[in-house]
This record gives structure tokens, sequence and C-alpha cells, in this order.
């Protein structure tokens, strides 16, 4: 349909019913602005010239649209609009969820009656919001002057529009009061009860406001007093939010928290830009404020029934304390000096031989006669107990680096992109500390496979693994004859998956005061005592992450496989420290019967392995450490092309660190 046809059609209506306030003329109208893509924004912005170009050339257009959009917004409620979309639900955020998923399902039945179900019909595609905030404010200001609202009647408009708006300001306010009362936000914040809270002052200052304001719409000569004094309060109200979001970054975060600070910002951002709207003195102004505000309409209202929006938006705060926990563990995989270095070496020297018996124990467990559940509970239980045992060694397998030491680049990335020289070092020390971790973890866990292997056959005068378990294992080492790559990448997704673990049980120890906690029960006081109760709690408040990690990545190696099997998927996981242990388990039951082209097929398989394992779980940390930031890097060619100048001048350097600086003399 044209555009001189819907005016046409809206005009004739309206002279037969001056009522009529039907909207399927105005949705009609969106559809026709609506470009084909939603990214042609020349075409968009065009389609809205047009459509003030028409008005202003047919006078009787224009007052028929102008006096349709007045029987629209004025019949109808708008309050839930300006409270309720853009604005986290009050709910829980599994509730929310749920929510939102049965509503892609089942669509909630629009009312006629209110503008927010009016709005959400009108701009019904979910990329709507694309070409809305595409199109320059200026282009939509000169629509709402097209349209000419100034016209002869504007002031019960406005009456009526304002009462809405006043109403949607004291809901926002009283909202905002109700949430700065929250349990949760006095905890990280108990000042709030101590002095006298902004929260509860904005409130009141926002009934005087609202009294005064319609006393001058019903008489013009009172004079109209600003919101000024109310921004004052609500730069309280942030500055508390603020600092409760630095406090978070020490005590941990929770969902609720997270959400509770989301919908308080939400709620002081809408009531900000309605008080501006309320203030503004001219035409101009309050369009600029309006096509502000139809921006952030649109998009939130495109988003209502978004799954990953609610998860990001939920989870924002919480992620990057995960990420943050992350990276500071990260810290201590990352080496500077030799000393540091050879440290490393031994610590991942320590975690291959653990990791040697943690194969046999899993080749052992499969000779069993179990049900794939049987088979996943006590793999699961061999390498979970592995990886704490790593741990608690204080131990380092090499795999587990990535997923911390991303965030810890996130990190200074954040903190200072600029400087390429310095995060180039870093990625060069991360590089060094990842290389000789891989190094040390292979150097012990293969001769300790093979020690084992042999030492098995002494005594039992069978081998762990057979010939045909021998093949079976190099064939899983085949990066082009299985799916030995694929299952690395698996692999990849569960260290990546354990950081995240880590980081969160880390957060919740905090938060939680887990060791606090432990330390009031009586009972556990007296089976310890206080001294050792003392240091078991400090233990676990500073490693039950890393305790959690290791446990839950273990659960995922041990599961996956047998779940694949019990679905008939070609679903499992390959990881280069127990790919190295199975070769050597395969070398001593071949009796190194082996051609030269199967031991360099699995040789070379076996580093593919590893290197999907890292790239696989060091990319997905880093995308979620830089999206928790809300940072993006730019210059990756820039960073790229320095460490590429950086390894022409000292390749040794990516690998071995170089001597470390003497002391400085005393006195000096």
């Amino acid at each position: 349909m044209s555009l001189d046809r819907i005016l046409t059609d809206l005009a004739s209506q309206l002279a037969a019913d001056p009522a009529w306030r039907d909207i399927r003329p105005l949705r009609e109208l969106i559809a026709l602005l609506r470009p084909p893509r939603p990214a042609d924004l020349g075409r968009a912005t065009d389609n809205l010239r047009a459509l003030c170009y028409v008005l202003q050339q047919h006078p009787g257009w224009r007052r028929a649209f102008r006096h349709y959009l007045i029987r629209v917004l004025t019949t109808r409620k708008t309050v839930h609009l300006l409270t309720d979309t853009g604005i986290t639900v009050n709910s829980g955020f599994w509730g929310a969820a749920w929510s939102r998923l049965v509503s892609k399902l089942l669509p909630p039945l629009s009312n006629d009656d209110y503008i927010k179900d009016v709005f959400g019909l009108c701009f019904d595609d979910m990329r709507d919001h694309l070409w809305v905030n595409g199109v320059a404010d200026e282009v939509w200001v000169s629509l709402i002057r097209a349209i000419g609202f100034r016209a002869r009647g504007a002031r019960t408009t406005h009456a009526l529009l304002t009462g809405e708006i006043l109403s949607a300001v004291q809901v926002l306010s009283y909202r905002i009061a109700t949430i700065g009362l929250e349990a949760e936000l006095v905890r990280n914040h108990p000042d709030i009860e101590r002095f006298e809270s902004p929260f509860l002052r904005q409130n009141d200052a926002i009934n005087d406001y609202v009294l005064r304001y319609g006393e001058w719409l019903t008489d013009r000569q009172i004079r109209r007093e600003d919101s000024k004094h109310i921004e004052v309060l609500l730069t309280q109200c942030v500055a508390i939010a603020q600092r409760i979001r630095r406090t978070a970054a020490a005590q941990g975060v929770s969902i609720s928290l997270t959400r509770l600070l989301l919908r308080l910002t939400q709620s002081i951002a809408r009531l900000r830009s309605l008080l501006a709207l309320l203030d503004s003195r001219d035409i101009a102004g309050a369009a600029q404020l309006g096509t502000k505000l139809l921006k952030e309409l649109v998009t939130a209202d495109n988003q209502r029934h978004s799954l990953r929006d609610l998860i990001l938006t939920n989870t924002e705060l919480l992620s990057m304390q995960v990420t943050e926990r992350a990276g500071k563990s990260g810290e201590h995989y990352v080496t500077s000096s030799r000393a540091e270095w050879m440290a490393m070496l031994r610590s991942a020297l320590g975690a291959g031989f653990i990791v040697g018996f943690m194969a046999m124990i899993k080749i052992v467990s499969g000779t069993f006669a179990l049900a794939p559940f049987g088979y996943a509970l006590l793999y699961s239980l061999n390498y979970s107990t592995g990886f704490m045992l790593v741990h608690v060694l204080h131990f380092t397998i090499a795999t587990k680096q990535p997923a911390m030491t991303a965030a810890l680049i996130a990190r200074a990335i954040d903190e200072g992109g600029q400087k390429l020289d310095e995060l180039a070092e870093l990625i060069v020390r991360v590089l060094r500390s990842q290389f000789i971790a891989i190094l040390g973890n292979i150097a012990l866990a293969m001769p300790t496979a093979y020690a084992i292997a042999w030492a098995w056959y002494g005594l039992s005068g069978r081998h762990l693994a057979s010939p045909d378990k021998a093949q079976y294992l190099l064939h899983d080492l085949d990066p082009f004859g299985s799916l030995a790559l694929p299952h690395a990448a698996i692999a990849g997704v569960c260290l990546f998956l354990s950081g995240l673990i880590s980081g969160y049980y880390d957060n919740k120890a905090s938060y939680a005061e887990i060791p606090a906690r432990l330390r009031q029960l009586p009972w556990l006081k007296s089976a310890l005592g206080e001294q050792r109760l003392l240091r078991v709690s400090n233990y676990l408040g500073d490693n039950l992450g890393a305790l959690a990690g290791n446990f839950f990545f273990g659960v995922m190696l041990g599961s996956i496989g047998q779940l694949g099997a019990f679905f008939g998927l070609p679903v499992d996981i390959r990881h280069i420290t127990f790919s190295s242990a199975n070769f050597a388990f395969a070398l001593v039951g071949l009796e190194h019967h082996m051609s030269w082209r199967l031991a360099l097929t699995s040789s070379g398989g076996i580093l593919l392995i590893g290197l999907v394992n890292l790239a696989v779980s060091f990319s997905l940390a880093m995308l979620v450490a830089l999206r928790s930031r809300r940072i993006s890097f730019g210059q990756g060619g820039t960073l790229a092309l320095l460490l590429w100048r950086r390894f022409r001048s000292g390749p040794r350097d990516f690998f071995f660190p170089g001597k470390d600086a003497p002391a400085a003399p005393p006195g000096v």
C-alpha cells in the first residue's frame, strides 16, 4: 500500500468517525517506512523524509494524521510503556527466563487499551531497532515538526499526555525507593540505614514536583519549577549503586544483587529521561528528547523476549566478577623471571607424574563390565580426585592456563589497551609460561606411563594395554583418521567452563562469607579445634573456586564420552596430557613394534590435540572476559605485527626466560 493511499483512507475514516482510533493504519505506515533490509539506513531515511514532504505538501492529510495520533495516544494508557518497557521485571532470573521462553512459543495476549501493547504491534519486527536507531535524530525531529503538534488544541493534548508522564514518574520513583530499601543493597551498603536515604528523599521530592506540575497544568499563571533538586538526589542514588559495585569487587556478587542494581540504574535513567521531557521549554527540545526515548523504547521492546539479552544484562556484573577472579588466578600462571619459570617447570612435572597414574586408572576402569553410568562415575571420580590432588599439591595442568590467562589479558586491555608494548610483553610471558607447562606435563606424563606399563607387565605377565587396546588408543590420536580434533575442541570447551566455575565459586565463597560461616559451626569447632578450623576455613575461602573447578572439570571429562555412548552420538574428549600418556601405554602394549609413520602421526596428533585444547579454551575465555567488561580491541593487527617483530628479534624469549636482573647493592 502506498503512502498516499494510507493517508487518504485515514482522512476519510476520521471524517466519518472523529473518535476512530484503530491502529491498523499506523501499523501499515510503519511497515511502509521499514526498509527491506534493517541495515539500509539510507532507504529508511528517504522513507521518513518522503513522509515529511507529503505531510508538508498536504495540510489536510497533516491535520488528519495529527488528529489520528492524538486519538491513538490519549485514549490509551501510556504509563506501562514508560515504566515497564526496557526495565528489568521484578522477578527471579529463572522466572524471567522461563517467561521469555514461553513468550517465544506462545506470545502474550495484546490489550488494545494499552500503548505498550500497541507499540509492540507496530514495531513487530525484532530488527526494527536497527533502522530506528540508525536514522539520524534530525530526521525524526523533522517528522515531529512536519506533523505539527503546535496546532490549536495542543494544550489539551499536552495536559493529557503530561498526566500520563507524571504518573509514570511517580511509579518509577516508588520503585527506586523500594529498591533502595532491599536487604541485599543494605547488606552491601549499611550506610543506607545509618543516614537519611536519598532513595526515600527523592520520592518525597518527586511527589512535591508532580503536585506542583499538576497545578501548573491547570493554572499557567503559577510558576513552573524544574527538577534540578531531584537530579541531585538521583545522583546520590547512582553514587550509592556505584559504591555497591565497588564493594562487590572485593566481597563478591550474586545474580539477585546484579538484577537489583540493573533495575535501579534502568529506573533512574528512565526517570531522568521523563523529567527532562517534562522540563523542556520548547518543541525542539521536547522533540530531541522524545526521539531519544523512542529509540530506547523500540530497542527494549524488540528485545523483550530475548533470552540472550536477559542473560547478558542480568549476569553482567557476575560475569565480570567471575572473569576478574579468574584473571587474578591467571597471575599465578604467568612467569616473569627465570626462577618463576623453573618453578613452573617443576609444578608441571609434578602434574605430569600424577596424570600418568590417572591415565592408568582410566584404562583399568575400562576393563570392568559396567553400564555407561558406572563408567561415567568411575571416570569422573578418577579425573576429579586427580585434578583436585594436583591443585592441593600446587602442581600445574598446562591446559588450565588459557582460561585464566585470557581474563588477565582482557583486564590488561581494559586498563591500558593503548600500551601495546606492555601488552605484547605480557603475551610473550604468557606464551613462555604456557610452553614450559605443556613441556613439563608431557615430559613426565609419558615416562611415568611408560614405567607403569612395564611394571604392570612385569608384575602381572600381561600388558596394561593389550595390542588391540593399543591400536585403539593410537587410532584416537590420529588427527585425520579419527575425531581427535573435534573431541579436543570439546575438551577445550570443558576447560573454559571449568575456569568460569572456578571464578563463580571464588566469588560465592567471598559473597556468602563461607569461611566465617564455617567457623561459627559448634560441631565443626569441637571436631577440629579452633586453630585447625581457622586454617581449614581460610584454605577453603582461598581455594574453593579452584577445587570446584577441578572437580567439575573431572566430571565433564569423565561423563561426556559416556553420554555420547548412551545417546549414540560421536562425542568424547581428548586431552593433550592424557593423550601423551596413552601413547606411552600403546608403545609398551605393542612392545615397540610401531612404524615410524604411525609414531609420527600419533606424535603430531598429540601436538594438534594440545593446540586445539588451548585455542578453544583461550578463545572462549577471552571472548567472555572482553564482553563482561564491554570492551573491544581494535588493534589486533598492530599487536600481531608487534609480536612478529618481537619474535624475529628474539625468538628465544617466547620459550625461555632471560637471565634475572642482578639484585641492587645495598644503599641503592
